[in-house]
């Protein structure tokens, strides 16, 4: 199986399945002699790990992150961080059910078909869990990009939409509620939804809105390797997303030229930022700006019908313990991700100017 490890300079590799011994991973690249606050990281985690609140999955993982390699007295070696996160909690016999049979819109049949062989606990490898590594690397690229500020929150359940854009919002509010949502109404009416379908078995997607400031001039190698290309990669990564824009996004293609260039002021700033931060590939010093779209939770806790391994027609129903919606558990990932991309590109602008 290909496809485990990000990055060029700053990379990171993972291992491990949600029902398996333990997750875990490798960082590359990481520059010596960053003090790291070990606190803090396992901060990042407890804002993904689950069991959190009543809207997300209710298994109980510490999910306690354990360094065995690359740091010496909370410091950086520049060698290889090596960690690991063990899994306590599995429940696998809420999926036998499922062992001979594919959840619609899940990784099920694309897995057993493309590998012969599915670990069908929890989904395996393909499971969300394995976002856990990420907030682990994620969080160590931040305290290395000291100055940036990382800043994710939830902006969408279903068709509820905050309309302000970030500019507008207290950002200080997201940690506030359950949801993540800096509008304290809004959340409350998200979280009031959310538990709505969850008591009908049924999910829902979300959007997550991320912005990244204080970012340098300059990072981003055109012409494949566009700063906006590798978050579209970073965050297209993420179990569950279906989309992803930044900047004027979408609304730029109904607009006019006239209204969509960003004017400039004498000191290289603009005066507006339908750019989102990127202009050719490379970010210009103004804030970076994103949205995420997260698809519903495939794995549903009512009836439906799907196919077995023989193509039969079955009666199914989830089981386990699963997310009614995932986007409160995925700021912390979508931060992550764009921390990772940015730290890459900041070693890359590093070694080559």
């Amino acid at each position: 199986m290909a496809g485990n490890s990000f990055g060029k300079l700053f990379t990171l590799t993972t291992y491990g399945e949600s029902h398996g011994p333990a997750l875990g991973g490798v960082i590359d690249g990481c520059p010596p002699g960053i003090a790291l606050d070990l606190n803090a990281i396992q901060d990042e985690l407890d804002r993904r790990k689950p069991g959190q609140s009543a809207i997300v999955t209710q298994r109980k993982e510490p999910d306690t992150v354990k360094f065995h390699s690359g740091i010496f007295e909370g410091v950086t070696t520049g060698t290889s961080i090596g960690f690991v996160i063990e899994n306590t909690n599995q429940k696998s016999h809420d999926y036998t059910h499922i062992k001979d049979s594919y959840r619609p819109s899940h990784a099920d049949y694309t897995y057993d078909k493309k590998y012969g062989v599915r670990d069908y606990k929890g989904g395996g490898r393909s499971s969300a869990r394995e976002t856990a590594c990420r907030v682990v690397a994620g969080a160590i690229a931040k305290q290395m990009l000291k100055g940036i500020e990382i800043i994710a929150y939830v902006s969408g359940v279903g068709k509820m939409q905050l309309e302000k854009p970030y500019t507008a919002l207290d950002l200080t509010q997201i940690e506030s509620n359950i949801v993540r949502c800096p509008d304290q109404a809004m959340a409350a009416n998200m979280e009031t939804y959310i538990k709505e379908v969850r008591s009908k078995g049924d999910t829902v997607g979300g959007i997550v809105s991320c912005v990244i400031k204080n970012v340098p001039v300059g990072l981003g190698e055109p012409v494949f390797d566009k700063l906006h290309a590798e978050l579209g990669k970073a965050m297209l990564s993420i179990n569950a997303v279906k989309g992803f824009e930044y900047g004027s996004g979408f609304h730029g293609s109904t607009m006019y030229g006239s209204d969509h260039n960003d004017p400039f002021n004498s000191d290289g700033t603009t005066k507006t930022n339908y750019s989102g931060g990127i202009q050719g590939g490379i970010s210009n010093g103004m804030d970076i700006y994103f949205n995420v779209a997260f698809k519903p939770v495939a794995t549903l806790i009512q009836k439906y019908e799907t196919i077995d391994k023989a193509g039969n027609t079955v009666e199914m129903q989830g089981k386990g313990r699963h997310d009614p919606c995932v986007v409160p558990r995925a700021v912390p990932i979508v931060e992550a991700m764009a921390a990772l991309v940015i730290a890459d590109f900041y070693l890359i602008n590093k070694m080559y100017r």
